[in-house]
């Protein structure tokens, strides 16, 4: 098995040297004008071998920051003073679940993921539903299809009643905040126009 012997060395397919005037093959990464963000790892400059040296030998990571933010990306806690994307609590989802409403943490993330697609999916729908925005939340909080009829609503209601509430539960009472988001839901649905 054959090593390169150096390190990043990426083969190439007809890629050119970014460095001008230069025609040797382009394999080695450096950064480029767009840097590395949430959309993706950003744009990347071309090398040879030769160039690549001299790029790195000038690179200046800290170019263009202030002496503040020089002393900030040295700390060795920079970057962790934010979450990324994935990691947030809402994790691009309408709120964190109440991790005590669940026996498993895959069903919450299961829950949450649900709802996210529900939420989607009515967005892009048109302006003709059957339900206002709020009834539509309500929808989604009793875990409804929009195409639902009053018996499947009574019957949803009954269902996560008998799931949430204490007596049901022998006397366990972490599970109160989302029965009352179901007893909310099904107050202001019970009455809508849809279910008439």
């Amino acid at each position: 098995m054959s090593r390169d012997r150096f390190h990043g060395r990426f083969e190439t397919s007809g890629r050119a040297c970014h460095w001008p005037g230069c025609d040797d093959a382009g394999e080695f990464r450096a950064p480029g004008i767009r840097p590395s963000g949430f959309d993706g790892p950003g744009d990347y400059r071309w090398f040879c071998l030769e160039h690549v040296r001299q790029f790195n030998a000038g690179y200046d990571y800290f170019d263009g920051m202030n002496a503040e933010e020089i002393f900030e990306a040295q700390s060795p806690l920079h970057g962790w003073a934010s979450t990324t994307r994935a990691f947030r609590p809402d994790a691009g989802v309408d709120q964190a679940p109440r991790w005590a409403d669940f026996s498993d943490p895959l069903e919450a993330i299961s829950a949450r993921a649900r709802a996210h697609v529900r939420e989607r999916r009515q967005n892009m729908r048109s302006n003709t539903s059957r339900f206002t925005p709020a009834e539509e939340r309500a929808m989604g909080a009793l875990g409804l299809d929009m195409d639902a009829d009053r018996t499947n609503l009574r019957r949803r209601y009954t269902e996560l009643v008998r799931r949430f509430h204490p007596d049901h539960n022998g006397g366990d009472r972490s599970h109160e905040g989302r029965l009352q988001q179901v007893v909310d839901a099904y107050q202001l649905l019970r009455k809508a126009t849809a279910f008439a």
